[in-house]
């Protein structure tokens, strides 16, 4: 359990947290939701230690591990992503290298009888011992597990991590915080880089860890899915609702118009409260009566409207100019990078005014097809842009790529020509940033708030095709919403990969699957694709599990996984502590039942209400002593 407590970060003469307090229990799923810049972030690294507060404090209980996924890390160089993954093990990992130097040594020594050989045989036994109640005997199992949950190969557990982009490094990360076992996870956007298989899997893995997580994604989906308790942040304040995004959104707007409702009211009887105070305040015959409804004035507990943080971009893309009936064709078009075959013989056309989405796993090539669209890299086969098409790219590391020391001002400004220079002040004014906002420089925002920037610059020239790789990362679920919308208007030809199932859903009528060097039509919406593509997974993970189910039947000889053993030994210390407190009871019980007995030998002392107390203990008694001896039972029975 962590404990949240008057917690209050001061951002110059603004409250980013106003003295807030809440508490992340074992079983909760907290969707930590808000716009950008609202804190989210923030809160979760001084939850995690990585920053500190002005007010308040973080309560934890004595050795309570806390696992932090940031958006943005330092990497470490020179492992492999096996090497790296079993770095997170470092008590295993030391006893591991104990056992080794003991073996070494048994291996050279014939001082068999000696109490040094004797002291090395009970310190192998201590080693093994806790090994195998650490797990540590099914550690590559479950990294095995994880890596290939998010997406990674056999082949790739020998690769060094420097081989992999960013994205799949942040993969990494992720799986060495999943298999760290902490009591708390805390995940800020975790699904980023993750494509939409890799986040289904990663939404069974948390609907079901042992520990707390606490989360900020902006995928409403994944939310909906893994969360069981919303937290919004808005205003320097925090609003606390037990259910999940979609729920909480009714919730909020239920109790936005009950407070509303319950604040006109009041308002009301303090008018004409007001009214009254006025009208007899001089006549002496109602002065008593004046007197009271002051008091009730004073005393009134007076309805507050929270605050509502509506702010949100709000624009529309250009008409697009008229092109030719087909935007994109695509025929026999390859791509290889030296031995790594990506695909080829695509053969696909995408007509004028078509909404597409480019769907597969990371590394199928979804961004190299885009990228030789776009004309960033050479290809094989024939890959034709339509008649009178003007394009705009937003690449998936748009936002970082823009200049950090320029200001979001004369990062549009530069990019602007002719006539919309005039305008470039509205139109940053419609992507939320106002007077203030437009002087700062880039490298200060927020990576939703880069990303609007980025966005923005979409916006400088009419264009009948777009092309968008990843265009919601770091965006909040309302500015998702509104690019959404704007899109859905749009109408130009629209291209667009995304792994956000809410955002693509009614966006894209047509899917383009990029799955084992092949390129393949899908036509229907993203649900419909997934509802197709689960049966194949299902097919495949029934799979697995039987071949996973022979190869233990071939090599284990019935030990418990790590989660079975930490869960059987939380079982055995809940059972003891419950045999302890039945044990206390009968001994109170037994002392009561003889200091009664003393007294009931008194025949001044007898009544029938102590008689009746009297066989009232002893009831309780046996029910103990019938529970205890459950519990010595089943207490034996774990420990067997």
């Amino acid at each position: 359990m962590v404990g949240i407590n008057e917690l209050t970060v001061n951002f110059g003469e603004r409250y980013l947290f106003n003295k807030i307090s809440f508490i992340i229990n074992d079983n909760d799923r907290i969707g930590l939701v808000g716009k950008n810049g609202a804190g989210k972030s923030t809160l979760l690294k001084i939850i995690a230690g990585e920053e500190e507060s002005d007010g308040g404090n973080i309560s934890t209980p004595a050795g309570y591990r806390v696992g932090y996924l940031p958006q943005d890390m330092d990497f470490v160089h020179g492992k492999t992503v096996m090497e790296e993954a079993k770095s997170v093990f470092k008590e295993v990992n030391e006893i591991n290298d104990g056992i080794e130097e003991i073996n070494h040594q048994l291996a050279t020594r014939e001082d068999y009888e000696s109490d040094d050989y004797m002291e090395l045989l009970n310190n192998l036994n201590d080693y093994n011992e806790r090994l195998q109640l650490l797990g540590g005997f099914n550690v590559e199992a479950n990294i095995e597990i994880i890596l290939k949950g998010l997406g990674f190969l056999d082949t790739d557990f020998a690769r060094l991590t420097d081989e992999f982009s960013g994205g799949w490094r942040m993969r990494i990360e992720l799986a060495k915080i999943l298999l760290s076992n902490a009591d708390v996870l805390l995940l800020d956007e975790p699904t980023n880089h993750l494509d939409i298989e890799s986040i289904q899997w990663l939404e069974d893995f948390l609907k079901v860890y042992h520990g707390g997580v606490v989360l900020v994604s902006h995928d409403r989906a994944f939310l909906d899915n893994v969360t069981n308790r919303t937290i919004e942040i808005s205003m320097g304040k925090i609003y606390d609702y037990k259910t999940y995004y979609t729920k909480y959104l009714q919730q909020r707007q239920e109790r936005r118009e009950q407070q509303l409702a319950a604040y006109n009211n009041q308002q009301k009887q303090i008018a004409d409260t007001e009214r009254f105070i006025e009208r007899f305040r001089s006549k002496a015959t109602k002065a008593v009566q004046v007197q009271s409804r002051i008091k009730q004035l004073d005393r009134l507990d007076r309805i507050e409207i929270e605050e509502e943080d509506n702010a949100a971009m709000r624009f529309s893309f250009p008409p697009a100019p008229r092109s030719g009936k087909v935007a994109v064709e695509a025929s026999e078009v390859g791509k290889a990078f030296g031995d790594n075959r990506v695909f080829s013989g695509a053969n696909f056309f995408i007509e004028r005014g078509k909404k597409v989405a480019f769907v597969g796993k990371n590394g199928e090539g979804k961004t190299t097809m885009i990228r030789a669209l776009v004309g960033e890299i050479e290809h094989e086969g024939e890959l034709k842009i339509g008649h009178n098409i003007d394009m705009a790219y937003f690449a998936q590391n748009q936002a970082e790529e823009l200049d950090k020391d320029k200001t979001v001002f004369q990062t549009i400004d530069e990019a602007a020509h002719g006539e919309i220079r005039k305008k470039v002040r509205n139109l940053l004014g419609s992507f939320m940033f106002g007077d203030e906002e437009i002087d700062k420089k880039v490298k200060v925002l927020s990576g939703g708030e880069r990303a609007r920037v980025a966005l923005c610059k979409l916006l400088l020239e009419p264009v009948n095709l777009l092309v968008l790789d990843e265009p919601t990362n770091h965006l909040d679920i309302k500015s998702k919403d509104v690019l959404k919308q704007a899109l859905m208007k749009y109408d130009g030809t629209l291209i667009v990969i995304s792994h956000d199932r809410d955002f693509l859903d009614g966006l894209t009528s047509e899917m383009y699957e990029f799955s084992n060097g092949n390129v393949k039509q899908f036509l229907g919406g993203v649900y419909e694709f997934l509802k197709t593509k689960k049966a194949d997974t299902i097919k495949e993970f029934e799979h697995k599990e039987k071949v996973v189910e022979k190869k233990e039947k071939a090599s284990s000889d019935n030990k418990l996984t790590y989660e079975e053993r930490k869960q059987k030994d939380r079982d055995i210390r809940k059972t003891q502590n419950k045999v302890n407190k039945l044990e206390k009871q009968i001994e109170d019980l037994e002392a009561k039942i003889e200091e009664m007995n003393k007294t009931l030998l008194d025949p001044k002392s007898y009544s029938q209400e102590l008689m009746d107390e009297y066989e009232g203990i002893k009831k309780d008694l046996d029910r103990a002593m019938k529970d205890w001896e459950q519990s010595e039972q089943q207490l034996e029975l774990l420990k067997s």
